[in-house]
Parts: structure tokens; C-alpha cells; sequence
């Protein structure tokens, strides 16, 4: 599939930009609901017209009413136009031309040569008289369509297609994906900025400012990644918004996308039970965490007090034992080097492969220096091991009988892996298959 240039959605709060978004994009990527004007940072998506694909931003809703982030949105929305190719400004057909339409209107002049103007929400042929107002913006011919239903869509994306320039294949395929996780206002946006060295994400004091799972590629010291900046996951309980639990749901999709997890705990605070229930969104997918403490600058810690806090980490997060631990200063920039260097490591070790003869031979003897317990009614005895190509490492153990096979002695084999093969950043797993099963994960 050829692919295409980039595309970026403006136009007022509610508009239907991120209906459109979803439509053209094939996707739920975007969190859509009934509050006025929800989406508030860049959000990409790839879309699709026939055997093209490009890429497709969705921009804040843009107002000139005083309401929160609005000045932060407008920046958000400049990037997107600076960015873009085409720029799509959508407009409401059913409210006609608005003070925000013409406000939009005026921040997009700059741009009027890559401006096509899409008129939405006209479901039916009976509507079509609506769009002529719209000539008054100063846009050329408008497009009447219905993002709801696909009506009209044809039309304008062949235009859009026309417009865009080829690019090459992505060059960030197969980069490294990391998602940064953790409970509200523990400093994501901001940790995501100081890496990027700009304001790419919205920054407040208000809780939970980032409400959608934000893409970003980028270059740091010749090596591509890929950033996933997530919606804060609050408490079951406090999940009570349509958005907060579409939010969680995308930040569970994060997850299962990452190739690594940044789990960001909030020093300042020390840890609660909430940093418990974000973790295991990690675990559920089995994903490699680094545990990352910010706000470390906010006291005066010493060497003791980091090794105390990273004793108390290892307990609380009593599954994470595996887990590397930086402390850091979102706001100063202070070792943000150590969590590129804790990701890059964490990536070797990940899909680092063991050949199956050494793998067997390091467990006959882990087996008989520490030979398996009868249980069940019977006594282990294991014929046969290799690693398949999953991430994370996983090892498939073949035995007389599963049913021998008793949850201690293969937590000892786990230890037994790790420490022989280096596996003492990441997750393992360990599947147990009778002589004549198959091997999981294999061509």
C-alpha cells in the first residue's frame, strides 16, 4: 500500500472532527463522547482512501470562549497545521456558520492554500442547501458530508489524496515502543516534553489533563522510538466518566502495544495502593516494566534513601521484583539519560535467544542439584526444553507429566533461567507441555 502525507483535522469544539477522525481511520482510537470539545492534544491515526494510507491528526476543538486549556489547545492546533499537508477544516452544517467557525476561520488564513472545507453532520440530500453559507469563510467549495453515516466522504478524500505528497515506507517500524503509565498527575505529560525537549503534551495541575493515549515518534542519540503518553488510570471507583473508562480502556491498549512499560510513581507522595492497581495493567500483558520515581529533586535524598525507597518499591510491587528502578525529575530533566539506557537494556534482554541444547543442559542440573518433589502422585522428570519467539521470553518445559509439576519447583526454574542467562530485567514465562504437545509461539 502506497503511502501518503499527513492530514490534520480543525475546527470548532463538537464539530464531529474526531467522528470523522474514526471513520476515515477505521478505528476507536480517538475517545468521542457527549462533553463539549473533549479532544485536547494532537492525537494520530493512520488513514485509509482505496490502496492509499496516510497519516491523520486530530486536533483540539478551537473556541474564543474562555474555557480551560483553550490557549494550550490553540498551540496544539498551530503544531497540527504547521505539520500538515492538508488541513481539514470541519464544520457543523446543522448550526450553520458560528462565532467559532469564523474565529477558526482567521487562525487557518495562514494556511489557505492547504485548506479544504468539509461541511459535516448533512445526513440527507434535504440538507444539502445548508453548505452555501459556509462560501462566506473564504475557503472555495465546500464538501458536504456525514462523518456518522460515510456520506460524501468519496468525493472529498480523492481530493485529499490528490493534495497529499508520497513519502517513503515508515521509518519507525519496528522502533522501540515504550508507554508511560501510571495514576493521575504523577508527571507523564511532563516527562514526555522533557524527553521531547518541546511541549508536544499538554501540562496543567488539574488532574488527569492527558484524557487519550498519545503516539509519538521520535529520534534520541541515532535511535528511533516510539512514546505512548496514557490517560492517568484512576481508581475503580473514581472510574465514573464515559471518558475515564474509554480512557482506561486506551491505556490498556498502550499497554498491550508497548514493547516496554515506564511505570511512573510519584515520590513526593510515596506509594498508595493506586500505583498497585496500574501495575497490573503491566502484568495482565506480561510486559517488561522499569519503575520510574519521579519528583525525586522535591527533597534532599542521599544514596541510603534510594536504595530504602527501592527496597520498599520491591515490596510493595511484590510481582515487579524484575524491575529496574530510576529516579528522576521530570521537571529538571535530572537522569532522564538512565531511563534511555534502562529501556535499551531491558530491549536486549527481551530478545536475547538461548540455544535449546544449553537451555536443557543448565535444567538437568538445576534438576539435580534440586531434584523435584513427588506430587500429585507422581515424580517429575523432564525430557526436553526450548525458548520459543515470543516477547517476553517465554521457555517451554516438556515432562513426563504436567500434572507433576508443582508451582515451587517452577518458580526455582524461573530463578534457575534468570540467573543463568541474564534474564533479571524481565518478565519470563515458563509453559509446561507433556512429551508429545507443541511448542507454543513456533513456525
Amino acid at each position: 500500500m502506497k503511502r501518503f502525507g499527513t492530514v490534520a483535522l480543525i475546527g470548532s469544539p463538537s464539530s464531529g472532527k474526531s467522528t470523522l477522525f474514526n471513520r476515515i481511520s477505521d478505528s476507536r482510537k480517538e475517545i468521542t463522547g457527549r462533553q463539549y470539545g473533549i479532544t485536547r492534544d494532537r492525537n494520530y491515526g493512520t488513514g485509509h482512501w482505496l490502496d492509499k494510507e496516510f497519516t491523520i491528526i486530530d486536533t483540539g476543538g478551537i473556541t474564543d470562549e474562555n474555557i480551560p486549556f483553550q490557549r494550550e489547545v490553540q498551540n496544539q492546533v498551530e503544531l497540527g497545521c504547521q505539520e500538515a499537508d492538508v488541513i481539514l477544516f470541519v464544520v457543523d452544517g446543522r448550526v450553520g456558520v458560528s462565532n467559532n467557525d469564523m474565529f477558526v476561520a482567521k487562525k487557518l488564513l495562514p494556511y489557505k492554500d492547504k485548506v479544504l472545507l468539509a461541511v459535516n453532520k448533512i445526513d440527507d440530500m434535504t440538507m444539502i442547501g445548508n453548505i452555501y453559507e459556509f462560501y462566506s469563510l473564504g475557503f472555495g467549495d465546500p464538501y458536504p458530508i456525514s462523518a456518522e453515516h460515510g456520506l460524501g466522504l468519496g468525493d472529498l478524500l480523492d481530493d485529499v489524496i490528490h493534495r497529499l505528497p508520497e513519502v517513503e515506507e515508515d521509518p519507525y517500524e519496528g522502533a522501540l515502543t515504550f508507554a508511560l503509565l501510571g495514576r493521575p498527575n504523577v508527571g507523564k505529560s511532563s516527562l514526555a516534553n522533557k524527553i521531547l525537549g518541546y511541549d508536544r503534551v499538554i501540562v496543567s495541575p488539574m488532574s488527569g489533563t492527558t484524557r487519550d493515549s498519545v503516539d509519538i515518534q521520535f529520534e534520541r542519540d541515532g535511535k528511533r522510538y516510539v512514546m505512548i503518553d496514557t490517560a492517568g488510570i484512576k481508581r475503580p471507583g473514581k472510574v465514573e466518566e464515559d471518558l475515564d473508562k474509554f480512557a482506561v480502556v486506551r491505556s490498556e491498549d498502550a499497554c498491550r502495544r508497548s514493547d516496554i512499560i515506564l511505570l511512573l510513581i510519584d515520590a513526593s507522595e510515596g506509594l498508595v495502593s493506586q500505583d498497585v492497581h496500574v501495575s497490573n495493567y503491566a502484568m495482565e500483558y506480561g510486559k517488561p516494566v522499569i519503575i520510574v520515581v519521579n519528583k525525586w529533586d522535591l527533597h534532599s535524598h542521599g544514596q541510603d534513601d534510594q536504595r530504602n525507597f527501592e527496597k520498599e518499591l520491591k515490596a510493595y510491587f511484590k510481582f515487579l521484583d524484575f524491575a529496574p528502578v530510576v529516579f528522576i525529575s521530570a521537571l529538571t530533566g535530572s537522569n532522564i539519560q538512565r531511563i534511555f539506557q534502562a529501556l535499551d537494556e531491558v530491549n536486549e534482554t527481551i530478545h536475547r535467544t538461548v540455544p535449546s541444547s544449553l537451555l536443557y543442559s543448565v535444567i538437568m542440573k538445576a534438576q539435580m542439584d534440586n531434584e523435584a518433589p513427588n506430587f500429585n502422585g507422581g515424580r517429575l522428570k523432564i525430557t526436553y526444553a526450548t525458548q520459543t519467539k515470543d516477547v517476553p521470553p517465554t521457555f517451554v518445559i516438556f515432562c513426563n507429566n504436567p500434572n507433576y509439576f508443582h508451582f515451587s519447583y517452577k518458580r526455582y526454574l524461573e530463578n534457575v533461567i534468570r540467573e543463568q542467562f541474564g534474564f533479571t530485567n524481565c518478565p519470563i514465562k515458563l509453559a509446561i507441555r507433556g512429551k508429545r504437545e507443541g511448542i507454543p509461539g513456533q513456525d
